[in-house]
């Protein structure tokens, strides 16, 4: 048994017994939704696995299906008709409203085509938009109407640092990150108001997950990032266990928030570390 299977059997606490929930973009065993849907399970959890159709024939989601007692529903997050399907069969598979969900869908084609921030492509914009941030607000409005969440739900996005800050090669991604972002402050608002649900992002160290390692110069990054922050970069098991928080009830006032959660990087103006990179 591994160390970090070590630690999460100790880990288990039942946080989220009883609880149930949809858990969108696991894709392959890198991906943050595929450890956070392995840690729901451990701590008592029952969801539905969905993501879009083409991500589900490249992934292994099938595996994790298996691994974790889940059906898997097909969705497209940018279609608001298989949103509101996907709404509806997963109350009829779980039984009953729901507690979590958790959002990790990202993508810009103006990456994946290799156009530069200052040459965009604005078809692809407008797709890469829709994927990574206008579907949180889809996913959600399916969610308000249905009144599909309990009472002291919580829902979650990833997002990243590139919403408030610069870094060149995150591209379009950083401003689909920044409106995700103001989605949940605006949306969690009128969630909180009339049913009494949670909603943040969870701004997460650099990590490498399938999406992730698209970006140019992703790994020189990642080593900046891991020595700048003191508590080195936070891993897609530690985001798993962060999200687990944020869906148990220990977490019940905490809305409306871009969580940072990165070993201490954005607070960090530059570290010993860094220095000595440039002194030698």
């Amino acid at each position: 048994m591994s160390h970090n299977q070590q630690l999460q059997k100790i880990m288990a606490y039942n946080l989220l017994k009883g609880k149930k929930g949809i858990i969108f973009g696991a894709l392959d065993a890198n991906s943050i939704a595929w450890k956070t849907a392995e840690r729901v399970h451990e701590e008592g959890g029952t969801f539905v696995l969905t993501n879009a159709p083409i991500a589900m024939r490249m992934g292994q989601i099938n595996e994790l299906a298996g691994k974790t007692i889940s059906e898997i529903i097909p969705a497209d997050a940018t279609n608001e008709e298989d949103l509101k399907n996907l709404v509806e069969k997963s109350m009829e598979i779980l039984g009953g409203k729901l507690d979590f969900v958790l959002h990790s869908i990202g993508m810009s084609v103006n990456v994946r085509k290799g156009r530069h921030y200052t040459d965009e492509n604005y078809s692809f914009t407008e797709k890469g938009w829709d994927v990574s941030a206008l579907s949180f607000h889809k996913v959600m409005q399916s969610l308000y109407k249905a009144e599909a969440m309990n009472q002291w739900g919580s829902i979650v996005a990833l997002t990243y640092m590139a919403a408030q800050r610069t870094f060149p090669d995150y591209n379009d991604m950083a401003d689909n990150k920044a409106y995700l972002e103001s989605v949940a402050r605006s949306f969690g608002y009128f969630f909180g108001k009339e049913h009494k649900v949670r909603v943040n992002t969870i701004s997460q160290s650099p990590t490498p997950t399938t999406a992730g390692q698209g970006v140019k110069g992703f790994d020189g990054f990642i080593n900046y990032a891991e020595k700048m922050s003191p508590l080195g970069n936070a891993t897609a098991d530690d985001c798993a266990n962060y999200t687990v928080s944020l869906f148990s009830d220990l977490t019940k006032k905490v809305t409306m928030q871009n969580l940072f959660h990165d070993g201490g990087f954005s607070n960090t103006g530059v570290s010993q570390e860094v220095i000595d990179e440039f002194s030698e």
